[in-house]
C-alpha cells in the first residue's frame, strides 16, 4: 500500500522554539526530499521539542515549493549550495503567506509570521551554521529584495508551470490531459491542508457518544459517511478522546468507502493485501467477524498493523498477520481460496498529496508506468486467491487513470471469468470551497466478482 491516506498536518506545540532553529530543521527536511527521502522520515530524526513547528513549516514549505524554488532562482543566480537553497525557500514559502488584514483566510495549519521575522531568523539560522555563515548577507539581501520586488518577481514566474502550481510540470500535464474540466481544482485541492477525519469503532463505541465526548473537550465535529466524524480542527491524535480506548481511527471519508464496498459477512475468509498501515484491516474487521489475513511487503510497516488492531481491541485467533510480496503466491497462500479480497496495491499516491505534500516533488513521470506494472501483475495473483463467487476490491490512492481507470478495463480484458459490479469508480480530491465534511482525498475503485 502506499502512503497512509490516515495522515493529518500536525499541530505546533504550545511553547514554540526558536524559528531560526524551525527554518534550519525545515531546510534540512526539504534537502532530504530532494534527496529522495520521505518526508515522513526526514522530519523522524528532527528533535522531539522542535519536531511538531518544524512539521507545520515543512509541510507549508512542500506546498509552495515549486513556487519558492522558481523565486529562489531569480534572487540567486549562482547558489552557494543545497542547504543555502533549501533555506531560502522554506524562508520565501512563509513570506508568501497572507498578512495583515489577509491573514483572516488563512487555512488552518498555516504557519503565519510577520515578514520581518522570518527574515531575521532565517539570518539567525545562517549565521549559525559554519556552512552557511559566509551567505547570511545574501540571504538577508535577497529575502528584502523579494519583499520589495515581490509583484514583478511572482508576475516573472507565475506562467512556469511548476511556479503556478506546485507541482512537477509532468504532473500537471498528465491530469491536464486526463481531466481537462477538473484538472485546476484537483492541483489546487493538493495545497490545502486536509482536515482530520475519524472512524469510529462501532465495536467499542458509537458515533454520537465519540461526537459528544470531543465536544466536552471542546472539539467539534460533524459526521461523515457511515461512521465518521470531520473535526472542526486538527489536534494530536493521541490526546482525543477515545485514543487509547480504541474508540477511533484517523481515516480519510474516500477510505472508508473501502471495507463496506467489500460487503464481508460474519465467517468469511478475507484477504487484506498490501494492508499496512491497517486502517482498512481495521474496518474490515469492525464489521464482521471474520478469518482474516492482513499480508504486506513490509514487515516493519506491518508491525504498525499488529499495534492498531490491539489499539482497537480486534485481535483474536482469527486474526493472522504475514509479511510476503503478494504478488508471489508460493511464499504465502496455502491455496485455501478467500471469499473477498481487498487489493488495496502500492501506487503513485497522487491522490493524497494534500496530506503527503512531498510525494509530488518525490515521484518522476516513468513512476506511474512502473506502478501500474506492479499493480497489474499483483491483482492477477490475488484474482487466483479469490473463491468462486467471491470478490475482489481493486483500490488506489491515485488520481492518474493509468493506475486507475485503464488498469480496470484491462484487469477485465484480461479475466473472462471477472464480473464488474457497482463502485465509485474515480473519486477526484475535493478542498477547495468545500466544506470539511465534503472533503475526501482521490481514491479509485473496482469492484469483481468471480464467476462460478
Amino acid at each position: 500500500m502506499s502512503p497512509s491516506s490516515a495522515s493529518s498536518d500536525p499541530v505546533a506545540a504550545p511553547a514554540r522554539p526558536a524559528l531560526s532553529a524551525v527554518l534550519l530543521a525545515a531546510a534540512g527536511a526539504l534537502r532530504a526530499v530532494a534527496d529522495g527521502r520521505s518526508l515522513t522520515d526526514a522530519l523522524a530524526g528532527v528533535a522531539p521539542a522542535l519536531r511538531p513547528a518544524t512539521q507545520a513549516v515543512s509541510f507549508h514549505a512542500m506546498r509552495q515549493l515549486g513556487w519558492a524554488a522558481a523565486i529562489g532562482r531569480r534572487l540567486v543566480q549562482r547558489s552557494p549550495g543545497a542547504l543555502f537553497d533549501a533555506l531560502l525557500q522554506v524562508s520565501l514559502s512563509l513570506l508568501r503567506a497572507p498578512q495583515g488584514e489577509d491573514a483572516s483566510a488563512v487555512p488552518a495549519g498555516m504557519p503565519v509570521y510577520a515578514p520581518h521575522t522570518v527574515v531575521n531568523q532565517a539570518v539567525t539560522a545562517a549565521a549559525g551554521q559554519r556552512a552557511l555563515a559566509a551567505y547570511k548577507g545574501l540571504l538577508n539581501a535577497s529575502l528584502r529584495r523579494f519583499l520589495r520586488e515581490r509583484a514583478a518577481l511572482e508576475a516573472a514566474v507565475a506562467k512556469l508551470p511548476e511556479a503556478r502550481w506546485n507541482h512537477p510540470a509532468w504532473w500537471v500535464d498528465q491530469l491536464g490531459a486526463a481531466y481537462p474540466d477538473q484538472w485546476q481544482a484537483i492541483l489546487a485541492a493538493a495545497n490545502v491542508p486536509p482536515p482530520l477525519t475519524l472512524r469510529v469503532n462501532t465495536r467499542r463505541a458509537s458515533v454520537e457518544q465519540v461526537r459528544q465526548a470531543l465536544q466536552a473537550d471542546g472539539i467539534a465535529s460533524e459526521p461523515v459517511g457511515a461512521a465518521g466524524l470531520v473535526l472542526a480542527e486538527a489536534r494530536p491524535v493521541a490526546q482525543l478522546p477515545g485514543f487509547a480506548a480504541g474508540w477511533w481511527s484517523v481515516q480519510d471519508a474516500a477510505a472508508q468507502l473501502a471495507a463496506p464496498l467489500l460487503a464481508p459477512r460474519d465467517g468469511q475468509r478475507v484477504l487484506d493485501a498490501c494492508a499496512a498501515p491497517g486502517g482498512k484491516t481495521a474496518h474490515l474487521l469492525e464489521l464482521a467477524n471474520l478469518d482474516l489475513l492482513a499480508l504486506d511487503a513490509d514487515a516493519a510497516r506491518l508491525a504498525r498493523v499488529e499495534q492498531n488492531l490491539d489499539r482497537l481491541g480486534l485481535r483474536s485467533d482469527r486474526v493472522a498477520l504475514a509479511a510476503a510480496d503478494a504478488a508471489d503466491l508460493d511464499a504465502w497462500w496455502d491455496g485455501r481460496p478467500f471469499d473477498a479480497v481487498l487489493a488495496d496495491v502500492p501506487c503513485t499516491a497522487s491522490g493524497i498529496v494534500r496530506r503527503h505534500p512531498d510525494i509530488r516533488w518525490l515521484r518522476r513521470a516513468p513512476d506511474v508506468a512502473r506502478t501500474a506494472a506492479l499493480q497489474a501483475r499483483i491483482a492477477d495473483a490475488l484474482w487466483r486467491t479469490v473463491a468462486p463467487g467471491g470478490r475482489l476490491l481493486y483500490v488506489t490512492c491515485s488520481v492518474f487513470p493509468a493506475e486507475g481507470a485503464r488498469q480496470a478495463e484491462a484487469f477485465a480484458r484480461r479475466h473472462a471469468d471477472a464480473q464488474r459490479l457497482e463502485a465509485p469508480g474515480q473519486l477526484l480530491p475535493v478542498a477547495v470551497g468545500a466544506t470539511p465534511q465534503a472533503q475526501h482525498d482521490g481514491f479509485f475503485y473496482a469492484l469483481f466478482a468471480k464467476q462460478a
